[in-house]
């Protein structure tokens, strides 16, 4: 049998993102704060492509929430481009070549053929319509 994990960035009062979700600022407006010690982290920075980065507590936590994982499960707000219909130009927040490297499920109530990007992601728009 699987393994199934969450983790998840959460402020004390119960946040994970703040208002005003858009492209220009993905997690809303100053959301980017909730997750400063996890950009700050070498293990984060490499995931994506960048240098740098602190090797500490933070990195190690990341190298642990990532190895091994299999799929990873997203809402459609993480996976980002809005609400209502899909704007089939936009792949996510994090351009071409994702981080993920293995399936992503992105749950929706609007269909969209999946993402198949560079260096193993493939996003599956999975949807339920609303009743």
């Amino acid at each position: 049998m699987g393994e199934v994990t969450s983790q998840l960035s959460v402020s004390l009062d119960g946040y994970v993102a703040a208002p005003g979700q858009s492209r220009q600022d993905p997690l809303g407006r100053g959301g980017l704060r909730l997750h400063e010690w996890l950009f700050a982290s070498e293990s984060w920075r490499g995931r994506h492509g960048l240098a740098g980065g602190e090797r500490n507590v933070d990195a190690e936590l990341v190298d642990e929430m990532t190895a091994g994982v299999g799929a990873y499960v997203m809402g459609r707000r993480m996976f980002g481009g809005g609400e209502g219909r899909w704007d089939l130009d936009w792949t996510g927040w994090w351009g071409d070549d994702p981080p993920w490297r293995v399936p992503v499920f992105v749950l929706t109530h609007h269909p969209r053929e999946s993402l198949l990007m560079r260096g193993g992601t493939e996003f599956h728009i999975r949807y339920r319509v609303r009743r």
